[in-house]
C-alpha cells in the first residue's frame, strides 16, 4: 500500500509513523510519502491560500496548487491524471487511490469507513488549514470528506494520523497476531459492538480479583461472558451500537438471553 499525504506541516505526521505498530508497517511495505502543496503554488511568495470571495474572517486554501500537487501524485503513482469525470479519469489503467479530505462537514470516521479503505491500493490524504479549501478543487477531486467528530481542528494532520493509524494497523504483517483485531470494538465479528474488558497478571490487584471465569480454563465459558459484557457495555455505553445491530439481525435469540440474565 502507498500512502500520499498533502500537508503543510508533515513534521506533525512523520515522527508518529516511527514508533509501535506504524513503524512495523513501513517494514511490512506500507510506503508514505509528503507533499507540500507550497511547492506547487506560483509566484515568489508561494502562497497556498487567498480571502474568501464575499468576505469573513480567514483565509481559503486556492484550488490550483491542489490540483497540481493532487495530478503530480497521479503521476508518480501512475494513475490516470485529471478530475473526477474526466476522460483521462475514465481510461484504463491502475485504480487510482482516493482523495480524502479532513472536514467539519466529513461523515464522522468510523470501523467501515477504515476497513474499506485499508482494502483499497493506497489513499491521498488532504490536510486542510485556514477556513478551509477552495470548494472547486473538492468537487473536481476529492472522494471522502471524512470528520473525527463534531469539533474543529485547527487543520487535518490530527485526522490524517488517526485515519492512518486505523489503517495501517489492519495492513497483512502488521499486528503480531493477524486476527487480532477482529477481536476490536466495532468489528464485524463483534456484530459491531464494544468490546468486552480485559485483564491481565496479577490475578488480585489492590484487592480486586479478575472475574473467576476467566481463570476457569473453560473456553465455552470463557467466550459466553464475553459475549455478554460486549452486548451489556454496548447497552449500557452505546445503546446504538446494539440498536443497529439488531436491525441488522446481528443480535441472536442466545445474546438476547444474556442480556436478560444480566438485567436480572
Amino acid at each position: 500500500m502507498r500512502i500520499d499525504v498533502i500537508t503543510l506541516f508533515p513534521e506533525l505526521i512523520a515522527p508518529y509513523l516511527e514508533h509501535g505498530v506504524n513503524r512495523r508497517a513501513a517494514q511490512a511495505g506500507v510506503a508514505v510519502h509528503f507533499w507540500n502543496p507550497r511547492d506547487f503554488a506560483a509566484g515568489a511568495y508561494r502562497r497556498i491560500d487567498d480571502r474568501p470571495f464575499g468576505g469573513g474572517p480567514g483565509m481559503v486554501m486556492q484550488a490550483e496548487p491542489l490540483a497540481a500537487c493532487v495530478e503530480a501524485i497521479r503521476a508518480e503513482r501512475g494513475e490516470a491524471q485529471g478530475p473526477k469525470g474526466s476522460q483521462a479519469h475514465s481510461e484504463v489503467g491502475p485504480a487510482r487511490a482516493p482523495v480524502v479530505y479532513f472536514s467539519p462537514l466529513g461523515r464522522p470516521i468510523v470501523h467501515a469507513v477504515v476497513s474499506e479503505l485499508a482494502q483499497s491500493s493506497g489513499m491521498i490524504l488532504l490536510c486542510g488549514r485556514y477556513e478551509g479549501v477552495d470548494q472547486r478543487f473538492i468537487d473536481a477531486y476529492v472522494d471522502y470528506q471524512l470528520s473525527l467528530g463534531d469539533f474543529v481542528l485547527s487543520g487535518g494532520e490530527v485526522a490524517a494520523a488517526a485515519l492512518l493509524d486505523a489503517v495501517l494497523r489492519l495492513q497483512p504483517e502488521v499486528l503480531h497476531d493477524a486476527q487480532s483485531h477482529m477481536q476490536d470494538s466495532f468489528n464485524p465479528s463483534l456484530s459491531g459492538l464494544l468490546d468486552c474488558p480485559h485483564y491481565t497478571r496479577p490475578d488480585v490487584w489492590r484487592e480486586q480479583g479478575v472475574p473467576a471465569v476467566l481463570l476457569s480454563g473453560d473456553h465455552a465459558r470463557i467466550e459466553a461472558w464475553r459475549r455478554q459484557q460486549s452486548l451489556q457495555l454496548s447497552q449500557d455505553l452505546r445503546p446504538d451500537l446494539l440498536a443497529k445491530a439488531r436491525q441488522q439481525g446481528l443480535i441472536s435469540k442466545a445474546d438476547e438471553k444474556l442480556l436478560a440474565s444480566k438485567a436480572k
